[in-house]
Parts: C-alpha cells; structure tokens; sequence
C-alpha cells in the first residue's frame, strides 16, 4: 500500500477537481463492473492490471485508446484510486517506478468517495 506521501485525501482530491487544474488526470483502476456502479466524475478508467503498460503507450496511442492526453512525467498531479485503496496504491507504486513522482493514491476510494457525496 502506498505510503502517506503518495496519498491524497478526499477533501483535497475534492478542492483539486473544484479548481479544474490543468494537468490533473483522475485514474480509477478498478474492474469495469465495478467503474458501471460508479466513478469520480472525470475520471478515466484503466484497469489496475493494465496501468504499467498504458502508462508505457506513446501520447497519440494513450490518446486514442482513453480519449485524454497521456500525463507528462512531470504532470502536476496524476491521482489514482479503487474502491478502498489498495489497488490505488498498487498503481501509484507502479507509476511512480515509472518516474510519475507527482502521482498520488486516493486511499479512501470510491468507497469513501460514494459515502461523502451522498451516492
């Protein structure tokens, strides 16, 4: 699980998406089922499995295959998340080792996520 520093917690994640921040790209790494029950909106959808290979795409097929540009490894900030956090953490881990050092785990997921906006 990722450590305290590659996390972000809900009220930040929250303030972040408020502010509409250039650069800012919401991953959700959980299972297509679970993405159909709900997501973060304007979030992208790639499955935790896959995050290491998509992340290795170049920019015009990343851009094709999820419809957003591909995060520059400088990106401000680059925010995965699951249903608890666990496979967020796992993504952050897989990203970072990549040289994302500005990706972050939303470690209360969409569990908490659902539960704060009333879902």
């Amino acid at each position: 699980m990722a450590n305290s520093d590659k996390e972000i917690s809900y009220s930040n994640l929250k303030a972040t998406l408020a502010r509409g921040n250039e650069g800012l790209l919401v991953v959700d790494v959980r299972t297509k089922e679970e993405v159909d029950r709900g997501r973060i909106p304007g979030s992208i959808h790639i499955p935790v499995d896959t995050v290491e290979n998509s992340l290795k795409l170049d920019a015009v097929e990343f851009q094709a295959k999820y419809g957003v540009p591909k995060p520059s490894l400088d990106t401000p900030e680059l925010v995965f998340y699951c249903q608890t956090g666990k496979r967020g953490g796992l993504a952050t881990d897989k990203a970072q080792a990549l040289g994302f050092h500005k990706a972050f785990n939303y470690a209360g997921g969409y569990k908490e996520w659902s539960e704060k906006e009333g879902k």
